[in-house]
Formats: C-alpha cells, structure tokens, sequence
C-alpha cells in the first residue's frame, strides 16, 4: 500500500505539493505527512509491552500553522518532496513491521476505540489510500488502489457498510465521506469501527 502510494507521489515529485488537497484545507504537502504521521503514530501505540486502551503514548505533536494538521512527524523541508515520500515509506514500514511483531491479543487505545493489530493496520491503509486519493485528485495523478485493499479495510473497519458488487473503492470512499454511490448521498459524517474481531 505505501509502495504504490510512493511510486504515485515520485512520479508528481516536480508538481506544486503546496496546492490544497481535493476536499482539505490542507495542502498536498501537509496531507502526505498527515499519513505518514497517522502510520507513526499506529506503529507507536501497538509498541508497548502493556499499551494503554484509555489513551495515546504521550508522544507530543503540534500545527506548522492554524488550520494545519496537528503532527508529530514532519519532513524536513530542505529535503524535498523526494524527501517526504521517504519519511512517507518510513513511517509505513515501521507500521508493517510492529503489526507483524506484536501478540494477536495486544490492544491499544484509539479515539474510535481500542483495537489490535489487525485495526491499525487496516486504519493505516484507509489513511493512505484516502488520503493519496485527495493528493492525487489535486496533483492530477491517476488513483486507483488494488481491490483487495480496499475490501479488507471495508470489512475490517465499515462493518455498516453495504457491500456492492463491483470495485470496492468507490465504496470505500463514500465510507470516508468523499464521494456518493448510487441512491446514497455523501456521508456527512463517518467514524470507522476498529473494535478487535
């Protein structure tokens, strides 16, 4: 999932990543260190040996601007954006690798609910895949990440969700309030469900 989102971004590596992202008040720039700060942030809560299920590692994060994200991993900006995507697939190995470390019955906090591996790992490739989806719509870049992702991360975290014949992608975006389906408007609003199974 990070490798296809890297790929995308390098090959927008000369565009203007400071335009805003498709539907964000964020900019392109801000939304990719968004994900990598989300997967950071996943692989940080699965890592202690007893992690809390009523709060974050304290880890501290803070906003570049008012209005920006709030983070705790940034890019260098001296490195460029060929430097962001590094710290992009960074923060996504580091989620891969605590997913595949960590005891099946380990559980953390999260703002929708505790979950396990299994949740922050789908959570991770909601992010991504979403979130590529506002970068790539403002970049002008060609979007359209594997079916099989995309229904994992609807069965693992849209369990209300209706399941439709077809690519699951359109599903998964209006799942995330971006888009609507036939006879279903955009979601106003939407929280995701990483309840361990």
């Amino acid at each position: 999932m990070c490798d296809l989102a890297c790929e995308t971004l390098t090959a927008a590596a000369e565009r203007d990543w400071q335009l805003p992202a498709a539907g964000l008040e964020w900019t392109c720039w801000e939304t990719v260190e968004h994900m990598a700060d989300d997967l950071f942030a996943y692989a940080a809560q699965l890592a202690p040996a007893r992690p809390s299920t009523t709060t974050h590692v304290p880890i501290g994060w803070r906003r570049h601007r008012e209005g920006g994200p709030a983070l705790t991993i940034y890019a260098d900006p001296a490195a460029g954006q060929a430097g962001l995507v590094q710290t992009l697939e960074a923060c996504g190995a580091m989620l891969a690798v605590m997913v595949d470390a960590v005891p099946p019955d380990r559980r953390s906090f999260h703002t929708y609910g505790a979950s396990d591996a299994s949740g922050f790992a789908a959570m991770g490739v909601v992010e991504v895949l979403v979130h590529m989806h506002d970068v790539a719509a403002a970049l002008d870049l060609s979007w359209n990440p594997p079916a099989d992702l995309c229904a994992g991360a609807l069965a693992r975290l849209f369990p209300d969700v209706p399941t439709t014949a077809g690519d699951p992608w359109p599903t998964l975006l209006w799942a995330t309030g971006r888009t609507t389906l036939p006879g279903l408007d955009v979601r106003a609003s939407w929280r995701w469900d990483g309840t361990p199974r």
